[in-house]
């Protein structure tokens, strides 16, 4: 038997439990902390002993809302995301042609979106860089695409296409299309005419975000948009051996083909069953209840200050995501529901509430993703409903992004009562943490950063951006282990370092819970395990 003993640090179990100095892992099982590790451990030369060197070992993180195959391929196009103005990320990209001639397509991702006036950038920027090749860029909320004039006359987009439904094409003061596409209705139009990557590049992406998340502490994802083409690639990366942390897929609904996706749910779901890894499963379908408020085309209960889209995008209409989800619950599959704004957040609700009085009870943990504007009417509803409110801890900040983009559409009242993490959890919904990777930093430290203070890097504001709604330290490390693992349906495997347990863990170089806030995001990383054996660094 393979027998590992840290020891001589903080062995913190999880929330609500006594810590420990040493822990026992026997096969990649937990079977022992402190004194009873010790013992059990023995002093045979068959042990591993770890020296924890006075860090702090703890349960590995997950990410409940993730999309970590986008995150990969992010790093095989034109490095833009770093950039900070738009000439940056159009000289970005003019490299980026220059090295890579054969390129057919030039795609990349993800720009800041507030470095143009209203999230709105011009094909003709892009022109200057490359004229003789389309060139698409994903902007950072993934809602929104950039495109030269080659891509925009490859996808057949002119001045004369009407916005198609659930999308939106903006348009130049004289008409012309301007080079930006709002929501995946429009963004559809291009991606259907781009060249499918190369399933190597593909698996290789996989590879990619798994360096960057057990680089980070974490073994678990959830993969919150699967289309056939991904499931795919999962598969393959499985039977290859490819896979070295837990991905669990949410396959996307889509409101114009549902009808015709039901079949493929169950389909996709027994495929990766039979082929039964440990790193994969797929057993959620996500739904997208509205859109982001930067495009205003998260939906609200009143209207958006601009007025623009007056109160934003309604993906699916009338009781149609009632029915939808309905029929996805009756599959025994569990029910993810993006919704940004209140009145998104109001009909996801609805919509699991419905599902529930008609399938009747079962273990369905359904998760709402976001809930960036929850109305007081509803926030008791998420404990009631045993809806899982899975949360972005990063966002609840005073950036640029919020500042520039969205306090300007929501005015000070509504801006004031986003991401009420603090009062969902006291409402006694269980409160999990996700990043959504690549739109913002996948590392949790980062989130917890902000769910314990509300300020930003720069700590402002004074004291933190509606206070009342922070977290402690030790619930928001909850919210990103244990938590996660009962969204995941793994609190028996995963979460909490118990005797049983597999050995995800993750050794940090000092106790995150004496530590202010603003230097969480320094703490290392200094070893990462998946059921026991190394997966990021050296022990």
């Amino acid at each position: 038997m393979a027998k590992t003993l840290f020891h001589d640090g903080t062995v913190w179990p999880g929330a609500q439990t006594t810590t420990a100095d040493a822990l026992l892992v026997v096969d990649g099982v937990i079977t022992a902390l402190g004194d009873d590790a010790r013992e059990a451990a023995g002093d045979g030369p068959d042990v591993l002993r770890v020296d924890l060197e006075g860090g702090f070992l703890m349960p590995s993180f997950g990410d409940g809302h993730a999309h970590p195959l986008l995150g990969g391929l992010e790093f095989v196009g034109p490095a833009v995301r770093p950039c900070t103005s738009v000439d940056e990320i159009v000289e970005a990209v003019r490299r980026f042609a220059k090295d890579n001639p054969d390129e057919e397509w030039i795609v990349g991702a993800s720009y800041d979106g507030s470095l143009a006036e209203g999230g709105l950038f011009d094909a003709r920027w892009l022109d200057d860089a490359v004229s003789d090749r389309p060139v698409v860029l994903r902007a950072w909320d993934y809602h929104t695409v950039w495109c030269n004039s080659v891509a925009l006359e490859r996808a057949g987009i002119t001045a004369d296409t009407p916005d198609p439904v659930l999308g939106e094409i903006p348009h130049r003061e004289d008409g012309s299309v301007l080079g930006t596409l709002r929501e995946w209705g429009a963004v559809d139009l291009v991606t259907a005419v781009m060249p499918a990557r190369d399933e190597d590049v593909r698996i290789a992406a996989l590879g990619t975000a798994a360096d960057y998340y057990l680089s980070r502490g974490v073994t678990w994802v959830q993969d919150a948009w699967v289309e056939p083409a991904d499931v795919d690639t999962y598969l393959e990366a499985a039977r290859r051996g490819a896979l070295r942390m837990r991905f669990n897929l949410a396959l996307y609904a889509d409101p114009r083909h549902f009808d015709a996706q039901l079949h493929d749910f169950s389909m996709a779901k027994r495929r990766v069953e039979q082929l039964d890894s440990p790193m994969l499963t797929a057993h959620t379908v996500k739904f997208f209840a509205d859109g982001v408020v930067e495009n205003e085309t998260g939906a609200l209960l009143e209207p958006y200050c601009t007025g623009l889209h007056e109160h934003g995008m309604t993906v699916w209409e009338g009781d149609s995501l009632s029915e939808a989800v309905r029929q996805v619950d009756d599959l025994g599959l569990q029910i993810h529901i993006h919704a940004i704004g209140d009145a998104a957040v109001r009909q996801a609700l609805d919509a699991i509430e419905y599902a529930a009085e008609w399938n009747g009870p079962r273990d369905r943990r359904p998760v709402i993703a976001h809930a960036q504007l929850v109305d007081d009417a509803d926030l008791e509803r998420f404990a009631a409903l045993g809806v899982i409110p899975n949360m972005q801890p990063l966002w609840a900040q005073q950036d640029a992004l919020m500042t520039v983009l969205t306090i300007p559409r929501l005015g000070q009242e509504r801006t004031d009562r986003q991401y009420r993490m603090r009062s969902l959890e006291s409402s006694g919904a269980a409160l999990a943490f996700g990043s959504d990777w690549p739109v913002s930093s996948g590392a949790p430290l980062d989130g917890i950063a902000i769910a314990v203070s509300r300020q930003t890097t720069e700590g402002e504001p004074a004291g933190g951006w509606m206070p009342d709604e922070i977290l402690t330290v030790e619930r928001s490390l909850t919210a990103y282990t244990e938590a996660v693992a009962a969204q995941a349906y793994g609190e028996d495997t995963w979460g909490r370092l118990v005797p049983g347990a597999s050995a995800d863990l993750v050794w940090l170089d000092r106790d995150p819970r004496e530590t202010p806030a603003r230097e969480l995001p320094g703490i290392t990383v200094r070893a990462t395990y998946v059921r026991g054996e190394p997966a990021f660094g050296t022990s």
